[in-house]
């Protein structure tokens, strides 16, 4: 598959809308056929849903925004084409656009992420260097998120076999700043810059666990050098194994609690990584017969403990765009809907389980859903599941 202009505008539009994630955007595609109809049936939806208001990301915004990509040498890469990372589309909130920088035959071979601490000890930062050189040298992408500490050492340890940084803002926004001749000299050797943000956003702490799951789902396995126990690089290693990935962790002394994080997911299961043939005896398996699906996409519940994530992750409030308003008999609900809140609460259902308690067709039941999601009222989970926001 390769859009059009016209289509890749259409997915920026929809993509930038009001309460519009991953998981709506595929919801509304398979339900419209096209991101030019399901734009067009948004302020409905909300309407039916109870929404007043909504913002839909205008053509001119979206224009706006691919100028200034186009500035600085930025492209907008659709899941489903040829540069797409095929590790990546595996994820079950896969981003359906990247803003891609630099070059996307490196996100076509083998990676392995590495992360850890930003305030790293001398000792992690020294095998962070050496473990990401070895990868290299034997043929893998490292994939990083450009932070301060173990993230920067394996970046530049990679510059001449190849890594990737992951942005938690928008192009024009690096952060930390200090890393920006980093990125450059990322760019100036043959490797990549992926962002799912808008050009001009400025990342805020939320935003660091979107990037992170990017971090981990473009990955075959998430190596920890060190991480405290209430660490982002822990994050990261939830989100790998919820999304198939192999974990691996660095041990480190016990009085060290830099080292709690990963001496934690060693004691947990992850595979104890003290060389480069931990790492590479475990992923060339995995390496030879694809990229695993997001084990979220298989099950309701998030058993690893990243549940509450997933509301940060599919609401992304980054539409720029003025609010539309929509008609004002707003709030009325139709017969379908009723019956679906019924059978709704705060813990996640399947939809094949409301379908069948509910006795409505599945396409009714789909409708009334992304009415009450566009509507701000429906959060979708793993696992073809669903809640109901405020029950």
């Amino acid at each position: 598959m390769i859009l059009t202009d016209e289509q890749r505008l259409d997915w920026l539009r929809l993509i930038r809308s009001e309460n519009v994630g991953p998981r709506t955007f595929r919801a509304l595609i398979n339900q419209y056929g096209g991101a030019a109809a399901a734009l067009d049936a948004l302020p409905d939806l909300a309407r039916r849903g109870g929404r007043l208001l909504l913002k839909v990301c205008s053509r001119a915004e979206a224009e706006k925004e691919m100028a200034a990509a186009t500035r600085l040498g930025v492209r907008f890469i659709a899941m489903g084409e040829p540069d797409y990372p095929k590790t990546l589309q595996a994820v079950d909130t896969a981003p359906p656009l990247i803003a891609l920088r630099g070059n996307a035959s490196v996100l076509a071979k083998p990676s392995v992420a590495i992360v850890g601490s930003r305030n790293a000890s001398a000792s992690g930062l020294t095998f962070a260097e050496r473990l990401a050189r070895q990868l290299g040298e034997a043929g893998y992408v490292v994939i990083s998120g450009l932070a301060r500490g173990i993230d920067t050492r394996a970046h530049k340890a990679t510059l001449e076999t190849g890594t990737v940084a992951v942005l938690a803002g928008g192009h024009d926004r690096i952060y930390p700043s200090q890393n920006e001749p980093l990125l450059q000299a990322i760019l100036e050797q043959g490797g990549a810059v992926v962002s799912e943000m808008p050009m001009g956003w400025e990342p805020r702490g939320r935003d660091f666990p979107r990037r992170n799951r990017i971090v981990s789902g473009l990955s075959y396995g998430v190596v920890v050098v060190e991480a405290a126990r209430r660490s982002g690089s822990l994050i990261t290693a939830r989100f790998a194994l919820e999304q198939g990935r192999e974990v691996f962790a660095v041990p480190g002394s016990p009085l060290d609690p830099r080292a709690e994080g990963t001496n934690d997911l060693i004691r947990d299961g992850a595979t104890l990584c003290a060389g480069i043939e931990h790492v590479t005896s475990v992923l060339e398996p995995l390496i030879a017969s694809g990229p695993r699906l997001d084990r979220s996409a298989e099950e309701p519940h998030h058993a690893v403990g990243v549940e509450e994530l997933w509301d940060e992750l599919d609401l992304p409030d980054i539409a720029r765009a003025p609010v539309r308003p929509v008609m004002p008999d707003a709030g009325i609900e139709d017969e379908a809907q009723t019956d679906l809140i019924t059978f709704l609460g705060p813990s996640p259902v399947a939809i094949d389980d409301l379908v069948r308690q509910s006795g409505l067709s599945i396409r009714s039941v789909q409708t009334a859903l992304l009415e009450l999601e566009i509507a701000g009222r429906l959060e979708r989970h793993g696992g073809n599941a669903v809640s109901l926001l405020g029950a």
